[in-house]
């Protein structure tokens, strides 16, 4: 266990509001996971599994409201993210369940995470809990996507991402930078601020798996069919993965999953919704986690 430092960027009410967190290590095939973690281990856990190019960082307006409501909340730097190692040969989510799995376990047998779990995934860490709690259904009570692509019904129109890392100074790369948060993660312009841009820059500077392709495929939708949990959704109404086919999505998912928990829109918000819709998306997750399981 090691003290946790929140980065220097944080405004200060952010800053206070996210202090006293510990960093907790987990190894598997002898490389490390780095978890951050708020609330009391005796404490109901709900997991937090970042995106793709991204870091824990991705939920910074989540946890003191989760941990507000009683949750020990456990949010890793996912394999190939973050403070996190890449494991030899990690390429893309396929390989993050053996880790999670191995994680949680050893958590749990440190006494630092009870036997009551349930995740909440965005992006690729929906792909990641999807996949994780297919492989291993006993190490969690529910799973909830956020913006979840593999669903094999992704927008006709190709997301314009730039990239960057060829730009020689960081006002080129942070003009790129805006352009690929509005280009997929964010719908108003309002919601690109400073604390955005430092966060994702932060991010895509330690993404060291860049050639991820499984996100194109179904490989979401054909988990779901093994997933013994309840399975809620929360998505924004303008996420640019399901551009014109977010109607077709909600009409699918609760077909797929065995047990289906719930659907939330979050209205005016894009991709990354509980950064931009904070509010809203913590109400829309809140009733997901609260929700009776069966």
């Amino acid at each position: 266990m090691n003290p946790f430092e929140c980065p220097d960027f944080l405004p200060a009410d952010l800053r206070l509001s996210l202090g006293g967190a510990t960093r907790l290590h987990t190894i598997c095939e002898g490389s490390r996971t780095v978890w951050h973690a708020w609330g009391l281990p005796s404490q109901p856990a709900v997991v937090l599994l970042h995106g793709g190019s991204g870091s824990w960082t991705h939920w910074v307006r989540n946890i003191a409201p989760l941990q507000a409501a009683g949750w020990r909340v456990l949010v890793p730097d996912l394999p190939g993210f973050g403070d996190s190692d890449l494991p030899p040969g990690c390429t893309d989510v396929d390989a993050m369940p053996a880790h999670l799995h191995a994680g949680l376990q050893q958590l749990q047998a440190r006494g630092e995470c009870g036997v009551q779990v349930r995740v909440v995934g965005f992006s690729f860490g929906g792909m990641a809990g999807a996949l994780w709690l297919a492989a291993h259904p006993q190490d969690a009570e529910q799973l909830v996507l956020v913006g979840a692509p593999g669903m094999g019904l992704a927008t006709s129109q190709r997301v314009p991402l730039k990239g960057w890392r060829h730009l020689p100074t960081p006002e080129a790369q942070n003009q790129v930078h805006r352009h690929n948060l509005m280009a997929l993660m964010l719908e108003s312009p309002t919601a690109l601020d400073d604390l955005a841009l430092s966060l994702h820059a932060a991010n895509v500077q330690r993404d060291r798996m860049p050639r991820r392709r499984l996100s194109s495929t179904d490989i979401v939708a054909r988990a779901l069919p093994q997933l013994l949990v309840p399975v809620s959704a929360i998505f924004g109404e303008h996420d640019a993965l399901y551009r014109e086919r977010l109607s077709e999505l909600q009409e699918a998912m609760p077909h797929m999953a065995q047990s289906w928990g719930q659907w939330h829109t979050v209205a005016g918000a894009g991709h990354w919704v509980q950064y931009e819709a904070a509010t809203a998306f913590d109400a829309a997750m809140l009733a997901c986690l609260r929700a009776d399981l069966t």
